[in-house]
């Protein structure tokens, strides 16, 4: 397929090293249930084509609408386990490519969603003139974003600017999309220390971590828990998931110790 070959040719620049977790999740989401999945209506526009950035990005990307759908279909299969479970309603998405400061961010609700992408940062970001970082980093950006568009929200604890909590969710499930699908630099990028509340990539890592040592389908049950735990917090989805006997603040201290962060 012409999706495929666009990214043997970003990954042959520099090996196929650097781009096979791109390649797995790529062949996955394309033989499961999900590749007929409507994900919305895409609409790609270029709001700053004189830019240097929008050049690099179209030639990179060259067929933008397709290949967000490609990456919609890998962010629906780490959150849902099939098409059939309640998913998030997504009638449109518009992405831009815009010249302002900022890296991307998602916007609109009630199955109408934006996301921009600034020019200003793919120029950042291809200084050196390294094919494959660009393409790395555009992906990895753009399944956070998306991340956003799918996810449940919690319920029953205000809002994404009004409690913490439910920030922490949001932006930790996000990131932690992104680690599951090859979208960060391995343990290179995990930060040390912290907290889950941290949200991000603190909270992102240790949900993949959780999956991997806890439950292979927590990420998924843990996205459903917002349905199902009312008011939510992140001890009650917890113990949902994993059993009464597990709590947030043991299972981050049991991680910070595996992860080799604090002593035991």
């Amino acid at each position: 397929m012409k999706k495929r070959h666009l990214i043997y040719i970003a990954c042959l620049s520099v090996g196929m090293g650097a781009c096979s977790s791109i390649l797995k999740n790529q062949n996955e989401v394309a033989d499961n249930a999900w590749n007929e999945y409507n994900v919305g209506t895409v609409i790609f526009e270029d709001k700053a084509p004189e830019t240097k950035g929008s050049d690099i990005y179209h030639r990179i990307i060259p067929d933008a609408e397709s290949y967000i759908k490609e990456q919609a279909r890998t962010v629906l299969a780490t959150l849902y386990k099939s098409p059939e479970d309640s998913i998030v309603p997504v009638d449109k998405i518009h992405y831009t490519l815009e010249d302002i400061e900022g890296i991307s961010a998602k916007g609109g609700d009630g199955g109408e969603v934006t996301i921009f992408y600034s020019t200003r940062h793919i120029e950042k970001s291809f200084a050196e003139n390294d094919t494959a970082k660009l393409f790395f980093e555009t992906r990895g950006v753009l399944l956070h974003e998306l991340t956003h568009a799918y996810q449940l929200e919690p319920q029953g604890v205000g809002s994404y600017g009004t409690n913490r909590v439910f920030w922490a969710f949001i932006e930790g499930m996000a990131d932690a999309v992104r680690v599951a699908n090859g979208g960060f630099d391995g343990p290179n990028a995990r930060p040390k220390g912290g907290n889950y509340m941290d949200g991000y990539r603190t909270a992102g890592y240790f949900f993949v971590w959780l999956r991997d040592n806890k439950d292979p389908e927590f990420l998924r049950k843990f996205n459903r828990s917002a349905l199902e735990v009312i008011p939510w917090s992140f001890d009650g989805a917890i113990k949902h998931i994993l059993g009464a006997e597990y709590s947030i603040d043991e299972l981050w201290h049991e991680y910070q110790v595996a992860v080799g962060d604090i002593q035991a």
